[in-house]
């Protein structure tokens, strides 16, 4: 079965956020031992204006 995980936080930081490095080395091992990850890039769709359409917008591209 998938499991999706979404963050925020790039994996450079994920050290300094858990506090242990053993524990973040652990569970970052697990994480991306038979994974694929995407990095999304473009504008958020956060910062527009409440009310504003994207209807018009391309697709954001991956990677």
């Amino acid at each position: 079965r998938a499991t999706i995980i979404t963050s925020q936080l790039p994996l450079e930081h994920w050290h300094a956020w858990i506090g242990d490095a053993s524990i973040a080395d652990a569970i970052l091992d697990r994480l991306l031992a038979r994974s694929h990850r995407l990095a999304l890039k473009g504008q958020s769709l956060r910062t527009q204006p409440p009310g504003a359409s994207n209807t018009t917008d391309s697709p954001k591209t991956v990677g």
